[in-house]
Order: C-alpha cells, then structure tokens, then sequence
C-alpha cells in the first residue's frame, strides 16, 4: 500500500523544507475571494466581478472568443465538483473525403487551413457557466462590463505578451484582411503600447445584450462563416447555431490515501475530448510503482533529483496506450466514440502499464519531432467568501489559431481541428459534427471522502498541461506554497503545442523524444539523465515558456476555523493573484 500524505506538511504556512527555495513572489491571501491568471487586468476584471457581488463563476468567464472553454466548479454548499465542455464541433459537411480531395493529405489538418476552424464554444461555454454555476445576482452585461470597458479604452501590452505577438505578426498579417484588427499600424504592439479592440467590444455587447443568438446568428456568424467558407472550408450558419456548451460528470483518481484509510487526493479533470485523463493515469501509474515495490513513496523523495524526474518522465510517458506512437489515439469525443475512461484508470491496466517501468533506464520508445511551443491560452482560477471556486480555462489554440480575422469581429479564429488524426478507423479521426481531441484542461484537488476543496488550479502549454497538472499537484503535496509550487523548475516531453508559424502540418500533435529541462534544474542531472537514456536537453530564457504557465488557488484554515485562500501565479506568464477585501 502506498504511503499517506504529511497534511501536517501541505499548508502555505510550512515551508522549512523549501527554504533554500525561495520564490520570487509571495503567496497571496484572502479571507473573501481570490482571482488569478497570467494576464494582470483580466485578474483585475475578475476581481471587479466579484466586487460586484459575483461568485467565482461569474468572475472567471470573458476570457477568449474565438475559441473554446473548460469550466471545473466546486460547489462548496455541496461539495461537488461539476464540470461545463464549451468546446465546439466540426461542420457537418467536413470529412476525410473532403479533406483528400482537395489535396490535404497529411496526418492533420494544416494549421493555418481554414477547414481547421471548428465552431468556436466559448460564448457558450460562458452562458453555460454563468446559467449553471453563478451567483444570479449578476446579468451577463455586468459580467462582461469590464471586458467590454478595456477593449474600448485600451489596454497597455505586457510583456511576454508582446514577445508571443512578435512571433506571430506575419501569420496574423496574411491570414485575413482584417488584420488591423490585432496589429499596432500594422506591426505587433511592444510592451507598454496600447492596444484597443472596438470591434471585440461590439461582439461582447452581442453577448451580453443577445445571449447565445448574439454570437451564434446574425451579423458575428455570418461573418465567421463567409471568412471559413472563403478559405475553402465548408462550415454554415447551421453549424454555428447549432452549438451548446454540455455540463459534463468530470473523471477524477484518488491518489494517496493511506492504508489506515486517511485521507488521499482526489484529482479532478474534464472527461475527453479533454486530454486530463493523461494526468489520471501518470497518477495511477506513480501509485502502482509504489505498490510493486519500485519506489517507497514519490514525496519523500529528493525534489527534482535524477530519480525523481526519471519516475515522473516515464510514468507521463507510459500513459501512451500499448504499442501506439500516438498518444492521443483514444482522446476523442465520446459523444461519437467510446472512450475507455474507466478501463484506463482500473488499477488492473495502471499495474500493466507501471509494470514496462525500468529504474535505470528509460524505457519509452517516442516518435522524435521538433520542439515548438506557443501558446494563446488563458487560464483562470477564481474563489469566493461562500467557498466555491471555479478552474476555467480558453484558449484558441496554437497561438492567435488560424489568425484569421472575421469582418467587424475583433477576434481570431481558433485551428481546433487540427487536433483531428486524419486516419481511416482512428478513434479521433476527422468527422463532421465532432469534436478534436483538445490539450486545454483545468484542475481541480479535493481531500478525503468529504471532498473538502484543497486546490483550484491549471497550467496552460499544449501537450505541457497534464505533465504540469502533476509536477505542480506532487510540489504542493510536498509541503511547498501555492507559489514555490509554480516557481519550481519543471520538464517538459516535446513540444508543448504547435505553432501555426513555424510548424510542419504533419508535426502538429506528436508527442517527440526530447524532455526539456527547465534552468534552475543542475546541468549534471541533464546530463544523468541522458546517461539512462532521456533525450534530455536544457530549457532557458524565452525558451522556458514550454514548461508551461500556471495559477493556483489553494483553500486552508487558519487556526480559528476560518477558511483563508492562499494563491500563485506563475513567473514565467505576465499575470499576478489578487484579493478581494
């Protein structure tokens, strides 16, 4: 039986262990409510929401249009986790015939093609949290008043920010003629230069003045679609009035409860298409080998150590199923296909697979590709004075998605579809009416039978995100602060997420050989682990962005019973943690 959690360890409080790690930023703390993400003045916007009189529902949406959503929320009068899919489907006229006959003949749908674009689900998905999961004291126009406020009076461009929209300016430029749109007179904003976007602004008054019909019909669908349809894609009004953001039952896996039967983990994730199981699995796996003898237990061992990162590597690398090089083969939407959830996380298959592990050496077999990582994901963790929280996150996908721009819009359209496998019998083979497998996933930690809520969190980064669900999830259980948690260098296997810039089409979803060691890990461990047979290679500077970006929420009490929020926000992202008092 593994070993139990240290609970007299997971509290921001204790930190003798971590000393010689000192984060650059403190842990920030609140008795009402806490808004965190990689972007300063949305968590500003969250915050006003909550100021309002809004819950953590209504503070995490307008993050993200052009794209789509996952919502985890935890409902502290019950103590239930729920779960909101606001991804969107393909057009019901694409298909593999289609795509080969007008020439697309690779394993994905090109990135930048506009047969890419799948319907975007976040204005549901938005509708669909707030309906669901909300205070109701709130009306979706004062939800999105601060959205709306910024995009009119601009906003100053951050940093890492600027730096992303450099590398993606030619894309954006030759993707649409509306362009304008997302550049600065033509050229990408610099860091502190205003940006402002009065056609967004127009587009979320749709929404909050028109609800679902103010996105999904009239003038913004039509607009999508005549730019799909220009490219060569075949979506319609149909497809677009046709979505609906689903509540969907999350998966989850406890791990580490003790023998006595003390209180464990339980790890939360939205069911595919989401690719959260990957983190379920690596859990399970991790316990195995502790079962079979191949390790005592995963928290006491050295942080970051040769050992330790050789466990975590293999055990991500092992929730590839059997002999495929694919590791997205049965992530798909299970509205189409079955997906075998449950079977994956039966200790049966987690003790089959924990079993292929080798102490010495690495043991995966991975197809090499090149590593690119870009990101236009945003990622929310927001809490509330009532308990609840809620793990949301949206993003486009590969950067600024196809980059193109629909008339009068003022946003980017995302390339979901290239998460399709264009495979005759594939589970995740291209489909009309379906949706890709997707890389973005919130998180969400409860303790013990009770479910009383320990984390709301989430890292953003392709292909990273599961990987950093559990580095991120064993640094806490490990007695490190929200914040420490997040500032602790971190590996990444491959790419995190194509970018439609650079990337080869045929590229765009492998899971590649290296793993990516970020600065602040010693160079001699690199090195040992390229000894045992890692492809291990040294992440630094801008180049750290593969480990992803990530926010955390961590729910505590102080000694007098009161609940007190502890959060972080990760430094290699633009944003900041803030307070409601």
């Amino acid at each position: 039986m593994s070993n139990g959690i240290d609970w007299t360890k997971v509290h921001p409080s204790h930190n003798p262990q971590f000393s010689h790690f000192p984060s650059r930023r403190s842990t920030v703390f609140s008795t009402k409510g806490l808004v965190a993400s990689s972007q300063p003045l949305a968590s500003q916007a969250g915050l006003e929401v909550l100021n309002k009189g809004g819950n953590a529902a209504d503070a995490a949406v307008a993050t993200g249009i052009g794209g789509d959503i996952f919502c985890l929320f935890y409902h502290s009068a019950t103590n239930t986790v729920k779960a909101i899919n606001g991804s969107g489907k393909s057009p019901q006229a694409l298909s593999l015939e289609y795509l080969r006959s007008i020439g697309i003949n690779g394993r994905e749908i090109p990135l930048t093609d506009m047969n890419s674009v799948t319907v975007p689900g976040a204005a549901s998905g938005w509708i669909k949290t707030v309906e669901e999961f909300g205070s109701g004291r709130l009306s979706m126009g004062q939800i999105l008043e601060p959205a709306i406020r910024m995009a009119e009076e601009g906003v100053p461009t951050h940093e890492l920010h600027a730096h992303a929209w450099m590398r993606s300016a030619n894309l954006i430029k030759n993707a649409s003629e509306n362009h304008a749109d997302m550049l600065l007179n033509g050229s990408p904003p610099l860091a502190s230069q205003i940006m402002t976007f009065p056609h967004l602004a127009n587009t979320f008054r749709a929404i909050a003045e028109h609800g679902h019909a103010g996105f999904y019909t009239g003038r913004i669908a039509q607009a999508i679609v005549e730019l799909v349809r220009a490219g060569g894609g075949v979506m319609t009004l149909d497809d677009l009035a046709g979505q609906e953001a689903q509540v969907v039952q999350p998966i989850s896996y406890e791990f580490k409860k003790g023998p006595a039967g003390e209180d464990g983990v339980t790890l939360w994730e939205c069911p595919p298409n989401g690719q959260g199981l990957t983190a379920l699995v690596a859990l399970g796996i991790i316990e195995q080998l502790e079962e079979l003898g191949q390790l005592d237990d995963i928290l006491a061992m050295e942080h970051n150590s040769v050992e330790y990162l050789h466990v975590l590597i293999e055990s991500l690398r092992l929730t590839r199923v059997g002999n495929s090089l694919d590791t997205r083969y049965y992530v798909t939407d299970p509205d189409v296909v079955y997906v075998p959830v449950k079977e994956m996380l039966s200790p049966e298959y987690l003790k089959q697979r924990a079993g292929i592990f080798q102490k010495e050496k690495a043991t995966a077999d991975v197809k090499h590709g090149s590593p690119v990582q870009s990101s236009d994901t945003v990622y929310f963790t927001t809490s509330d004075s009532e308990g609840n929280a809620c793990s949301f996150i949206a993003s486009n996908y590969a950067g600024f998605g196809t980059g193109a721009i629909p008339k009068g819009c003022g946003f980017t359209l995302q390339n979901r579809g290239s998460g399709f496998t264009l495979q005759e019998g594939h589970p995740n083979n291209v489909q009309g009416g379906k949706r890709p497998y997707h890389t973005i996933i919130p998180a969400m930690v409860t303790r013990g039978s009770e479910r009383e809520l320990l984390l709301s969190y989430g890292v953003m980064g392709g292909f990273m995100q599961p990987q950093g669900h559990v580095q991120v999830l064993l640094n806490v259980l490990r007695g490190m602060t929200p914040q420490a948690a997040l500032d602790a260098p971190r590996f990444c296997i491959s790419a995190g997420l194509p970018d439609a810039e650079t990337e080869d089409a045929g590229n765009a979803g492998n899971i590649n050989s290296e793993v990516w060691i970020e600065e602040g890990i010693g160079s001699d461990v690199v090195v040992k682990l390229r000894e045992m047979g890692h492809d291990a290679r040294q992440a630094t500077s801008f180049n750290r962005a593969i480990a992803g970006r990530g926010q955390v929420i961590q729910k505590v009490l102080d000694p007098s019973g009161r609940i007190v929020w502890a959060g972080g926000s990760d430094q290699r992202a633009d944003g900041q943690v803030v307070g409601q008092i």
